[in-house]
């Protein structure tokens, strides 16, 4: 057996400690599917279809914007109070976009300025096409550049009859209404269940807008008929007008995907190696053709005209990656009013932090017993530690407890903001539209 030593755990890495100089590893290729809460990653060996490493990157957009706009309203209170408040910068400052290291060693201002929420999508992602390439001989990268062609659903037209008739077209309306109705029907909620395309207002006086299109499963599909939605649902107020909300609500996800697509594209151009864009209808075409299931990894893996004719994907375990953060940079935390409330942060007594993966051997007490798992809280000015408790589950979330850090034999990996866990395979293919 060759010797070898991990490297990193994740991903999971191994270093040889005999070197093979006659060895030719083969090109692999990133495949990225962008999303607004979840980002699918795929590296796959072209010449065999062999998908060598799979995961999902959990996005924290929404909590970062969440923390800016409760700072953004205790600072109003604070003004409106006239107490001690940051003063306000210059109005007329310019804003450009982050300063990225090209290939060639120099500093470049790659794009406009974005929200943090949503330029931490492409800071994530980013970091990990580097981690990748650092570890894997990649080659090539291939990015869902639009989720969704909304320009093309609005008016067909646009690029003439063979887009509108063909099958491509079909496919980004039908990817457009699974996101827009949560990939359940419009009618009862139906879910893991075959969707058809249905007209909300009936076809003889309605329109074929995309706005007038909803997901119904076979039963109310049957049910309806040709009758107007306010008639069939004439016994069901509460649906009626959930339904017209949302025929009219615009993609919120979709509009932060659009939003970020081009930076991401700057920024993986940057990194010299060749980029392939492709629609999220091809995505779905690739996939449904190959007859995969429906995750956002083995999307990634389908993405572009160069996905493999037969893909391996059995055997892979994809990774689960959460981004969690580096922490707060708040001296002391504040109460509803924006005033100071428990200790300031003191220096820590132990070399342990949150976000470190740890073994534990806890030998008597309630808790006793082997652990392996995050550290999800610390007390800087104690030398004790929490994690996840699994013997008992709040009805919210799972509940923490403290023990010693001398119970702690040693920590497996350092915290660098993510939570990793591992994906279960998918067991049948999606049986919607």
């Amino acid at each position: 057996m060759l010797g070898c030593a991990v490297l990193r755990r994740y991903p999971f890495t191994i270093i040889l400690k005999q070197s093979y100089p006659a060895a030719i590893p083969r090109p692999l290729r990133i495949k990225i599917d962008p999303g607004s809460k979840t980002t699918g990653f795929a590296v796959v060996t072209e010449a065999t279809g062999e998908v060598v490493w799979a995961a999902e990157l959990q996005h924290r957009g929404q909590l970062i914007k969440n923390a800016l706009e409760t700072r953004r309203s205790l600072r109003s209170g604070r003004r409106n109070r006239k107490t001690r408040y940051r003063p306000p910068r210059w109005s007329n400052r310019k804003r450009t976009g982050p300063p990225v290291l090209s290939s060639a060693g120099e500093v470049n201002q790659l794009g406009k300025w974005l929200a943090p929420s949503l330029q931490h999508r492409i800071e994530v992602i980013m970091t990990w096409v580097h981690r990748l390439r650092r570890y894997l001989p990649i080659t090539a990268i291939s990015q869902e550049l639009v989720r969704f062609d909304t320009q093309k659903i609005q008016n067909p037209e646009i690029s003439g009859v063979e887009y509108q008739q063909g099958t491509l077209y079909g496919y980004e309306l039908r990817e457009y209404l699974l996101e827009k109705w949560h990939r359940q029907c419009g009618y009862c909620g139906a879910k893991n269940t075959r969707l058809e395309v249905d007209h909300i207002v009936a076809r003889k006086t309605g329109s074929h807008r995309v706005s007038n299109l909803t997901l119904s499963c076979r039963d109310c599909n049957v049910k309806k008929t040709n009758r107007s939605v306010g008639e069939f649902l004439a016994d069901k107020p509460e649906v009626l007008d959930k339904l017209k909300k949302q025929a009219k609500a615009p993609l919120k996800d979709a509009a932060a995907v659009n939003s970020t697509r081009y930076s991401l594209l700057e920024r993986l151009k940057a990194t010299g190696l060749p980029v392939e864009i492709a629609s999220g209808g091809l995505t779905k075409f690739n996939r449904s053709e190959r007859q995969i299931p429906k995750t956002h990894w083995l999307d990634a893996a389908c993405v572009g005209t160069s996905t493999p004719e037969f893909l391996h994907w059995q055997h892979v375990r994809p990774l689960a990656i959460k981004a969690m953060g580096h922490g707060k940079r708040q001296v002391v935390n504040i109460d509803s009013f924006g005033f100071p409330k428990g200790k300031p942060k003191g220096i820590p007594v132990h070399s342990f932090r949150t976000g470190d993966i740890i073994r534990a051997e806890i030998p008597i007490g309630k808790y006793a017993g082997s652990y392996v798992d995050r550290i999800a809280s610390i007390r800087t000015d104690q030398t004790r530690v929490a994690i996840p408790e699994k013997i008992q589950e709040t009805g919210k979330k799972k509940a923490t407890f403290l023990f010693q850090t001398k119970y702690i034999t040693n920590k497996i990996f350092s915290a660098d903001g993510y939570d990793y866990g591992f994906l279960k395979l998918p067991e049948r293919q999606s049986t919607a539209i």
